[in-house]
């Protein structure tokens, strides 16, 4: 028979050793840069959900539920679904222009773009660009909307009117693009020419076209600061920066797979990249050096996201699946 003050010298050890992994494991959860702070479910929302856009002022998350045909709109300050918006076909992208309190839904389906008020949510206008309505970005300056769509466009739309101002027509579908903070330049991902156009925003012509050497351009930010565009490509999975002014590439680093977003956090120089395969690389920006300094799990497909720099908040969209039911999972970014 073992000796009883040896099997109680064991047990005391073998519980020191597992309280002292649990303390490890907790102390290296709280040292994450991202912490997720609540999960806000969309109801009974099946399939892709594709991009987001917010209303600072109400606090409202637009959530586009492509596989579901809808929107939903997230109360933020509540952390609940304030409401469903249906009769949509395919939506893609969602933005939202606060001088016109316009929220703006692009369709794959049938290449419209819904026009709602942003009270409450009655649709207004409808502007027909042909096919895949895609995404969407609003210009401050201009105060209007552009919508990626088809086979290669950007058009430009004011929100007041409901109708097209101008198309700048591309190479190929856009995927994600971004307008330089100056306004006077978008960046354009077009992954299937494996190319970034470079399109002057007040006339809508192509000036320079940036030949890509890999595949799966799709997640984009600009970086003006350091005078970069950011770009997160899935074929290698790899975030690399280019030069704003020339398109040379300055830096690269390997990412997490099927990237389809990247937001820019300037206050602590991290960049976040969303991806398909469960993760958010979380990246510290020093000069030219790219260090990933963490890999956050969230769920498979939760490949699209949106950094709100005025709530410190990365919010990640979640489809139904094993991790749980469709939801907005919010996350806080630690100093």
């Amino acid at each position: 028979m073992p000796h009883p003050f040896r099997m109680a010298t064991a047990v005391l050890a073998s519980s020191l050793m597992l309280a002292g992994t649990a303390a490890s494991a907790q102390s290296a959860k709280d040292k994450a840069p991202l912490q997720l702070e609540a999960k806000v479910l969309l109801g009974d929302v099946r399939g892709r959900i594709d991009h987001m856009a917010i209303d600072l002022k109400r606090q409202r998350l637009f959530v586009a539920e492509l596989g579901n045909d809808t929107v939903g709109v997230v109360d933020l300050g509540n952390r609940s679904l304030a409401r469903t918006i249906t009769g949509l076909n395919e939506p893609q992208g969602v933005g939202y222009e606060p001088s016109t309190d316009a929220l703006l839904v692009a369709n794959a389906r049938d290449g419209s773009v819904k026009l709602f008020d942003g009270s409450g949510y009655k649709e207004t206008g409808q502007v027909a660009l042909g096919s895949d309505a895609d995404n969407i970005r609003i210009d401050p300056a201009a105060k209007h909307a552009i919508v990626g769509y088809g086979d290669g466009g950007l058009a430009f739309l004011d929100p007041a009117t409901a109708r097209k101002i101008r198309i700048a027509p591309l190479r190929a579908h856009p995927e994600s693009f971004q307008i330089a903070p100056d306004g006077g330049r978008i960046f354009v991902n077009l992954p299937d020419a494996r190319a970034i156009a470079v399109v002057d925003a007040a006339s809508g012509k192509l000036v320079a076209n940036w030949p890509m050497d890999k595949g799966g351009n799709f997640a984009m930010a600009v970086d003006d600061d350091r005078g970069r565009v950011l770009v997160a490509f899935r074929s290698p999975p790899e975030l690399v920066a280019f030069a704003i002014t020339d398109g040379k590439s300055v830096a690269t680093a390997a990412t997490c797979g099927d990237a389809d977003d990247v937001f820019i956090d300037a206050k602590r120089n991290r960049v976040y990249v969303t991806c398909g395969a469960g993760y958010v690389d979380v990246f510290e920006t020093n000069q030219t050096v790219y260090r990933r300094i963490a890999r956050i799990p969230t769920a498979a497909g939760a490949r699209t996201s949106l950094f709100v720099p005025e709530l410190d908040l990365l919010l990640v969209a979640v489809r139904a699946g094993p991790a749980g039911p469709a939801a907005i999972w919010l996350f806080r970014p630690t100093s």
